[in-house]
């Protein structure tokens, strides 16, 4: 096989840095977009409408026309037919190159006009008598100032200069019928004549198969390879269970067999010498929050320090009221720490973290400033993991001295379907809380047009005058948080007096913590009827008596925040509504989105539905640090090619560390630290 190092060292034009493109081989991963067949020319006499074409003629008239908007307009004759050409922009050399007397030839779509066929803004060369391409013309991703033409001499030089050796044991590669390496890079870039140029565009081809198997082969590589660098590390071993038993005694409620199973699976991994990872997915409601404090209870009775991260201040502060109520009476000191507190108070929780006075530190991103360090911490937990950074959760796991790497747990509420377990997740164990506590009722969901808003308000008044209370979530806008607050202000004022006589309160981001959290204690404890907030909502709120949500213009919302949202009602014994007021027109996406979220009340259902409609970056967060892992695989049309990939990738590193050693270097180059939380 030879070293399997690639080629990479030649200069590349400087331009294409901004590109990303600085070697050899990031030129040859720079696959096309799309493609032109230029490799013949079709008589204007037999076009269609519809079909893209090249044709080839002389220019018999070219004038601009308009005087606002000036047009040029050219008439090309190819001896069959007559074709006009277009042009709304255009520059003085384009004028000299469209002469009338100039011979050109013409790509582009082909579409019917007012005076017969046309094409507007075809791409125009000079015509080479006697001279076609032999392959299709490829359009590579580009940037401003960035030319096609620039981009195809670069990658020609590469093609020119390459030579990869094969990293995949050849044997392998004839058992799994995949094609070499060189001749699929080789071929994507210049497909031949007579290729299926359907399987090309829809990516099904054998050559997009190589690239897409070698992409998940090398994901799965780096997945194995950082498992196995974590379970190299050392952890404390946590097994005093002393407190976590004494909790569950004292609770309330008895845990669902889900959650026990998750609890045993946890605390075995506490156990261990070195660092648990593990991922807790729960739907919304289905009780993660005391399976978290059932293993922070467990650290805290081993001795160690235990940090809980969540991405919201409303957020982190449901948790820490929860855990301190059911923790402290056990004993546990517990602290809060969060951006908005005043720098002494800020100073003061750090000091106490730093010298081991607080065994439970809560907080949003605060947690992880340079200046917090932890005496001994022994467990991180990260709440709704997708929305922190990678870096952010590497950095807390480092927020503690010596060489005890802390356990790590994270939880979800954002079911991950399989594939994607496969796939982004292979490096993480995997609990599943896929049991509702008893009596709970399913969420019933409702789509009400706008024009319909007089009755929502009424159905609300309803609810109210049975003794229930409501959400009234104000719509996302995402362009500003000075509007969404503008509109959150606006729909409180009006349903305040279109409710008049109950008590509506208003949560938004914009509320100091200490507002925030009298707000909802106000909520909480029934004093406040009608809540009408912001997403601020979207996580950790639990109000039993909570039975009815009205989203405003829900068709703005994506599938999982609609599913999350949902799930702030349904959490008592009464039957719940979840109403879902949106605006006609609605966009073919928008449409969708709220036909989903009316047919299924299943977070996993939700989560398939959403990877296949947005991909996976939801359910991923910043696990990449904006760099896709995985820029040419998808996982819905993939997906059949992951096991292959998950078992190979087991073999080669038992059997071939250096081939897997060059796979990593092509296929990731630098790109898995972040895989590694």
């Amino acid at each position: 096989m030879g070293d399997g190092a690639d080629t990479g060292a030649h200069a590349v034009p400087k331009a294409l840095a901004r590109l990303g493109l600085k070697t050899d081989q990031d030129l040859l991963l720079h696959l096309p977009l799309r493609y032109l067949d230029l490799t013949r020319l079709t008589p204007i006499a037999e076009l269609d409408a519809g079909i893209d074409a090249q044709v080839e003629g002389l220019i018999r008239r070219s004038e601009v026309s308009g005087r606002g908007r000036r047009t040029l307009i050219c008439e090309l004759d190819d001896g069959s037919a007559r074709l006009t050409l277009r042009f709304f922009h255009f520059y003085p050399s384009q004028l000299a190159q469209l002469a009338a007397g100039k011979r050109v030839r013409a790509y582009g779509n082909v579409r019917g006009g007012l005076f017969g066929l046309e094409m507007v803004h075809p791409s125009v060369r000079p015509a080479t008598p006697g001279r076609l391409p032999t392959a299709l013309t490829p359009v590579y991703p580009a940037a401003a100032g960035i030319g096609q033409a620039l981009l195809r001499r670069a990658i020609e030089g590469a093609l020119a200069r390459m030579h990869w050796p094969e990293t995949i044991p050849e044997d392998v590669c004839a058992r799994l019928g995949l094609m070499p390496i060189e001749q699929a890079i080789r071929l994507l870039h210049a497909p031949p004549p007579g290729v299926d140029a359907v399987a090309i565009e829809d990516r099904t081809h054998p050559a997009w198969q190589r690239i897409v198997f070698d992409e998940l082969l090398a994901q799965q590589l780096s997945l194995r390879m950082a498992r196995a660098q974590r379970d190299a590390m050392t952890s404390t071993v946590l097994g005093a269970t002393t407190l976590a038993e004494r909790l569950r005694a004292t609770l309330p409620f008895q845990l669902t067999g889900a959650q026990r199973r998750a609890w045993r699976e946890i605390a075995s991994d506490l156990a261990q010498a070195h660092p648990m990872n593990r991922l807790l997915l729960g739907d919304v409601g289905s009780g993660k929050t005391v399976v978290a404090a059932l293993a922070a209870l467990v650290a805290i009775g081993s001795g160690r320090q235990v940090a809980l991260m969540a991405p919201t201040e409303i957020l982190a502060e449901q948790h820490f009221r929860k855990l301190t109520g059911w923790l402290q009476p056990l004993g546990a000191r517990i602290a809060w720490l969060a951006g908005s507190l005043r720098e002494s108070d800020k100073q003061r929780t750090r000091q106490a973290i730093a010298a081991g006075e607080a065994d439970l530190a809560i907080g949003t991103h605060a947690l992880i400033e340079d200046v917090v360090d932890f005496e001994r911490l022994g467990l991180a937990i990260v709440d709704e993991q997708h929305r922190f950074g990678v870096a952010q959760r590497l950095a807390l796991r480092g927020r503690t001295a010596g060489a005890h790497v802390p356990h790590q747990l994270m939880m979800s509420a954002t079911p991950i379907p399989r594939t994607l377990a496969m796939t982004y997740y292979a490096d993480l164990d995997v609990s599943v809380i896929d049991e509702s506590p008893p009596g709970r009722l399913p969420v019933v969901t409702k789509l009400v047009s706008e024009s319909r808003r007089a009755e929502v308000v009424a159905r609300v008044r309803d609810a109210v005058a049975t003794g229930r209370q409501a959400y009234w979530v104000c719509p996302l806008i995402e362009e500003s948080e000075a509007l969404q607050l503008k509109t959150a202000t606006e729909t409180f004022e009006a349903l305040a007096g279109e409710l008049a006589g109950l008590r509506v309160g208003l949560v938004h981001g914009r509320l100091g913590p200490q507002e925030k959290a009298t707000v909802m204690q106000e909520f909480a404890a029934g004093r406040i009827q009608v809540l009408v907030a912001t997403t601020v909502i979207e996580v950790g709120v639990d109000v039993p008596n909570a039975s009815l949500m009205v989203i405003e213009h829900a068709e703005r919302f994506g599938l999982a925040q609609l599913h999350q949202l949902r799930g702030r009602v349904g959490r008592g014994a009464a039957e719940s509504v979840c109403v879902l007021l949106y605006r006609n027109p609605l966009s073919e996406g928008a449409r969708e989105r709220l036909r989903i979220s009316y047919e299924s009340g299943a977070g996993v259902e939700i989560a398939r539905r959403d990877l296949q409609l947005r991909g996976p970056g939801e359910f991923l967060g910043a696990r990449q640090s904006g760099e896709p892992l995985l820029r040419f695989a998808e996982l819905e049309r993939d997906a059949a090619l992951v096991p292959a990939a998950r078992e190979l990738a087991a073999a080669m590193l038992a059997h071939h560390p250096r081939r897997v050693e060059a796979h990593l270097a092509r296929w990731l180059a630098g790109r898995t630290e972040f895989l590694k939380a």
